[in-house]
């Protein structure tokens, strides 16, 4: 399948994308740290009847950091006024991980969810996590640190925590995502993983698929169980043997599910 590098403004941010196939069209969002490249192989083993655009969301793949601390809901503008601009009609949504998290946010808008058809999320990301004893010591003893900063006068207080952000000790409590990042993703990163969506899902009135890997560490299944008891015209697929990747682990059987759903 031919594919197309591509580009489209928004709100002074230049945001890639690809355009494959022809057809109805059908938006492909990627996961956190991730871009449009890890979406091809799913996008290539499909044979619908879809012209596909899998965008590159700020701050991964072709698009730059956006120019302010973006939300979900900046990121589900986006996608919402990508559509407007570019598809022109309704459109079919697969979303994987941080994709979900737009996809719950779109759908759930009063008036951005009336550009979204069938939605399939696999690995989606947004509902709040299960906490371990270990994360609550990180957390507490971060709070510790910062404090005797945050009474400071404001130019040590920066100068303070800005030296404290260098160390060692603080970069080992802060997640691989987070380490991973510069500059304003880092501040786009914690805004996003502090906003848990459950309230979005009583108000999605799409048909859903959730099609998750049974071995998934990062989003686990008890997170798909919760967006299945949430919106009302969902159902959960679990596909054995596969984890946050359900798509790569399980190629074959995610096209068929996949395939089976979209079929007009």
């Amino acid at each position: 399948m031919e594919i197309h590098q591509l580009f489209f403004e928004f709100q002074n941010n230049t945001i890639a994308y690809k355009k494959a196939g022809s057809g109805k069209p059908m938006i492909i969002l990627h996961g956190w740290g991730a871009s449009s490249e890890v979406m091809i192989p799913l996008v290539n083993s499909l044979s619908l009847n879809r012209t596909y655009y899998i965008l590159d969301f700020p701050g991964f793949g072709n698009s730059k950091a956006p120019n302010s601390v973006w939300s979900v809901t900046h990121y589900a503008a986006m996608v919402a006024e990508f559509i407007v601009q570019t598809c022109g009609e309704t459109v079919d949504i697969i979303a994987h991980s941080f994709g979900g998290r737009v996809t719950l946010k779109l759908c759930s808008h009063p008036e951005w969810r009336v550009l979204v058809g069938k939605v399939l999320i696999t690995g989606g990301a947004g509902m709040k996590p299960r906490r371990t004893g270990k994360f609550y010591v990180k957390k507490y003893l971060a709070k510790t640190l910062k404090f005797p900063f945050t009474i400071m006068p404001e130019t040590w207080e920066t100068r303070g925590l800005t030296w404290l952000r260098s160390t060692r000790l603080w970069k080992s409590l802060g997640s691989s995502d987070y380490q991973s990042l510069q500059g304003v993703m880092r501040e786009v990163f914690v805004k996003t993983v502090s906003e848990h969506l459950e309230k979005t899902l009583p108000h999605i009135n799409h048909e859903v698929l959730l099609l998750w890997g049974a071995n998934d560490e990062s989003t686990p299944l008890y997170q798909a169980k919760a967006m299945e008891r949430g919106i009302k015209n969902s159902g959960l697929v679990v596909i054995e043997h596969a984890g946050h990747y359900a798509f790569l682990d399980r190629p074959h059987q995610f096209k068929v599910i996949t395939e089976s759903f979209f079929k007009d």
